[in-house]
This record gives C-alpha cells, structure tokens and sequence, in this order.
C-alpha cells in the first residue's frame, strides 16, 4: 500500500484504477516529409477514424436526443471526406512535400478562410465547422485522445493540473474523481469536481507519480488522503465511509421539494453555478431555485473561434427554457487570468490577474459586447434571464454596461425580435473597489452578487491559483467578511438583493454569519443545494451573530 497526502477539494469517496491525463505533446513542424505516399496513407486512416468516431457520436446523439441533436455530427462525417477539402490536403501534400500534419493543418485553414468569405451566411457558419473538422483529423493524427481519457472503463483521473479549456473537453462520463499535483480548492478542476459531486484532491505534487499508471486507487476528497492498493484495515475504513456517504445522499434526497426557510422563517434563495447547458440536468435533479451563475466564458473557452450570437443565443435559451421561468443569472464572459482564449490573441501580461480581464475586454472590444448582450436579451424572451457583469470597479463602467444594454435593446426593437424590456442587471462584487463604492454601484443595478474566490484573492493580495499559499489565503478572513457586510448593507439601502456565487457560498460553517449579514441569496454547486438546505431549515436567523467579523 501506497498513501500519498493532498488537499481534500471535494468531498466524497471513489475508487477505481488511476489514469493519467493525456495532453497533446506533438507540435506541427514544417520540416519537409520523406515519403509522400506514406503521408497519405496517414491522412486517409486518420480520415476513416474521425468519421467513425462522428458516426458513433452521431449515433449516441440521436439515441439521447433525437434526430436533430445528430445532425451536426453527420454534417461533421461528410466535411471529412469532402472532395475539395481532401483536394486541398493533398495538393499541399505534393506541392510543399509537406508532413499529413502540416497538409491537414494548411487545407483547414484555407478552406475555412474561403468558407468565412462567402456571402452566404449559411456557408460562413460552415467556416466553424471545417475548423473543428480539422482539429479531429489532426488529433487523429498525431495520436492526441479526444477529451483526454482513452479508457474503457471509470477512472480515477490524475494530473498535473488541468487548464480550464481541457476540463470543458473532458469525458464526464468517465471521471469517477480527480487527483493533481498542483492546483488549489479554486482551481477549475475543483469546481468542476464539485459541480459533477465527484472527490478530488490536489496539491499531491511530486509524490502523484506517473508510474502508478492502471493501479486501484481509494480516494478521500474530505480529507485529502489518497491509498494506492490499500490493505485490509485502510480498505475496510474507505468502504465504510463510503456506505455512510449513501445513506447522506438518501437522507438529503428527502430534502427535494421543502423550502429553504429558517425555523424562525427567514427565507433564502438557493440558486447553482453552472458552466454548460448540460449542467441544468444536475440544478434540475438537486432541487436547486434557479441558476445564480451561468459562466457563459465556458462557450468561448471550448471554441475555436469566437461564438457566434446564434451559437450563444441557442446555448442562452436552452437554460432558460428548461428552467420554466426560474431566475438564470448569467455572467458575461470572464477570459483572462488564468481563463485565456488562444483566438482573442491578448498580449501576455506579468499578472493577468490584474490585467485586461472580463468587463475590461468587454468594454475594450465593443462588438465582441454587442454580440453576446444581443444573444442574451434574446434568450430572455424564453425564461427569467438576469445578465450580470464580472470585474466591476467603477460607476462609469456599469454605465457604459447599461448603455451598450440600452443600444442592443433599440436594435432589437427596430428588428421586431422579442425579448424582456424588464430582464436584470447585475454586477459581481470582486473587488475592494466594489465594495467601497458599493453605495453608489447599487443605485445602477438591480442585484449583487458577491465572488468571494476573487474578493478573497484581491483583499488578502493572494494569487487563488497558488497552491503553496495555504493558510494566507483565507475566505473566513475577518476582512473578507467585513467586505460582505458591507456590500450587503448598501444592497439593502438601495432595496435590491444581494447573493454569493463563489464558493464560499457553500460553506456550511459560515451559514450564520450569512444569516446575521444579511445575505439574501446563495449560489452553489449542484450537488450543495440539498446538504445547505438542511442546514437553513434548521437555523434560526435571529440568534445568529456577527462574532466571526472580529479578528
């Protein structure tokens, strides 16, 4: 028996053989290729590969959702063996005497370029296709897994770390928890661990080694502690923990349908964090009131290209209609520190925590703005959607937000498209700034919502990413909650509401000091609706004090 210590980031307890992320390790050269024959015959197997793999995932489309949900795999399957853009690959081939690689590389973008130029808009959107087309072939190709698990069976996935884009790309159905050598308990892995209820656990560094590759593996994302092969004794302990761990979930299943009201009848609202339309599957299954926070940044982390307001309005529409009229707080994109898009080509910066992030590329690229604001109030016409503002530090800048708000809104008039002239506007309190012109801010929206992950980071000037930090990053710090209060106090002087969407929200230890604050709404993981309900039902509002605001 292995036992290797790390820190607990989402608790439960798995087991199952260990498997090491695959990342792609080969680069696109453009040295001249030996034998051109040989390189074709690579193109034609990584072509017959892709389309089998479109075909099957045409196939489980079809059976989970229909004929329509099939299409865009099929349509993907005849782009691979379509005759001008094989065409183009082999003419690279022979002219540049180039590697299959390079020949897909180059056919992929010219064939896109041509597509985008077209003054069909039908075609222009093919453009995004053939780009994603081509991405698969290249995969094929250089031996890069699709989604990073090449496992027939549940596994136990380990890493170094997982960037925000590889997490969005993972196969879900796969991932029974998650172990890091790096990391921390805000890093995408660990909210993504969160959002499925599945353990993990970072920080293991060097001692998470390669070689335990296949090897079974217990978990424990409470306590951090992860057993290779354990004995009898260390075995037993785990499957008992895991029983236990069931029979909680069933006692919360009997939580689905009560009201999240204190026993003295204050009342809360217990919203979800979501990153992906296919997440309101999970809100829906926990009982959850509405959405606090849909990071719509997730729909431009898994492009290729920038989303196009019809790909962001479907996206925007399917979570509003399928939550039947409960609030949906959506976050307009969040790119930048530690979340960078390749295409938005951002200068690289010493501390892009500080740098030109969320709201600020927002304002600075107004028609990458105009574009998600005018899918957004679309989608308003199908649900109770909200559109809330990340990075906020100014007055000026919810005013530039209201007016650009205010131009998409006449745009849409004068179409005639529908959309909710009352839909909300909300800001993210993040910052110190924020929360020291908070009086003024409130005048300008209809709701806050407090991200304590980046409230924390900024007030203790600790970087959130950095493992090593420990202690010193600290969101019971009595400054931080300080900073709530009085954010929530000049909410309430305004008369709108104010909630928590970071994940702060979930902590079950400062639930009274949220009650005693004043905190109107919490928004969390799926899985932390059910253990927070029983928590607020069994509080009473009036007896809870102030007593952790005193250093």
């Amino acid at each position: 028996m292995i036992v290797i210590q790390g820190k607990g980031v989402s608790k439960g307890v798995a087991s199952g053989p260990i498997y090491f992320f695959q990342r792609a390790s080969a680069t696109i050269t453009d040295a001249p290729a030996a034998d051109i024959e040989a390189e074709k015959a690579r193109i034609a197997a990584a072509q017959d590969k892709s389309a089998q793999q479109l075909n099957a995932l045409a196939d489980k489309a079809r059976a989970e959702a229909g004929d329509e949900a099939a299409t865009l795999f099929e349509t993907h399957a005849m782009f691979v063996e379509d005759d001008d853009y094989v065409e183009c690959m082999m003419n690279a081939l022979e002219e540049k005497h180039c590697t299959a690689e390079k020949a897909v590389e180059i056919a992929g973008e010219e064939f896109s370029a041509m597509l985008a130029a077209m003054d069909d808009a039908y075609m222009q959107a093919r453009a995004a296709d053939i780009k994603d087309v081509t991405r698969r072939i290249l995969n094929n190709l250089m031996g890069v897994t699709e989604g990073g698990i090449d496992s027939d069976v549940p596994v136990i996935l380990a890493a170094d770390d997982l960037a925000p884009s590889e997490t969005l790309q993972l196969d879900k159905s796969k991932i029974l928890g998650f172990i890091t050598q790096g990391g921390s308990g805000n890093s995408h892995t660990a909210i993504l661990a969160r959002t499925m209820g599945i353990p993990a656990i970072c920080g293991l560094g060097e001692a998470l080694k390669a070689e335990f590759s296949g090897r079974q593996v217990y978990i424990d994302g409470e306590t951090g502690q992860v057993a290779i092969e354990p004995d009898e004794i260390t075995l037993a302990a785990f499957q008992s923990k895991q029983t236990k761990q069931q029979e909680m979930k069933e006692l919360m299943e009997t939580m689905k349908g009560q009201k999240d009201v204190t026993l003295d009848g204050r009342e809360m609202m217990v919203y979800c964090n979501i990153g992906s339309p296919e997440d309101v599957t999970a809100v829906q299954s926990n009982d959850g009131q509405g959405i606090g926070l849909f990071r719509s940044e997730f729909l431009y982390l898994a492009a290729s290209d920038y989303p196009t307001e019809e790909e962001q309005f479907q996206a925007y529409k399917d979570v509003a209609a399928a939550m039947g009229g409960k609030r949906v707080v959506i976050r307009t994109l969040d790119i930048g520190a530690d979340k960078q898009v390749d295409y938005f080509e951002m200068h690289k910066e010493e501390n892009p925590a500080l740098g030109v992030r969320a709201i600020r590329i927002c304002l600075n690229r107004p028609e990458v703005f105009r574009t998600q604001l005018r899918a957004l109030y679309r989608a308003s016409a199908y649900g109770k959607v909200a559109i809330m503002f990340p990075m906020i530090t100014s007055v000026w800048e919810v005013k530039e937000c209201k007016r650009a708000c205010q131009k998409v809104m006449a745009e849409l008039d004068k179409e005639g498209v529908p959309y909710r002239k009352d839909t909300e506007i909300g800001i993210m309190i993040e910052t110190p700034a924020s929360v020291l012109v908070a009086e003024e801010l409130a005048k300008e929206v209809d709701f806050f919502s407090v991200g304590t992950n980046d409230l924390t980071q900024y007030t203790l000037a600790c970087d959130r990413q950095a493992n090593d930090l420990g202690k010193f990053f600290d969101p019971h710090h009595p400054a931080v909650l300080r900073a709530l209060k009085m954010a929530t106090d000049a909410a309430h002087k305004a008369g709108i509401w104010i909630g928590i969407c970071g994940e702060l929200g979930a902590d079950l230890s400062l639930l009274e000091t949220f009650l005693a604050i004043g905190i109107d709404e919490l928004s969390v993981s799926p899985t932390s609706v059910l253990p927070l309900r029983a928590e607020i039902r069994k509080s009473i509002a009036k007896t809870c004090t102030l007593e952790k605001l005193e250093c």
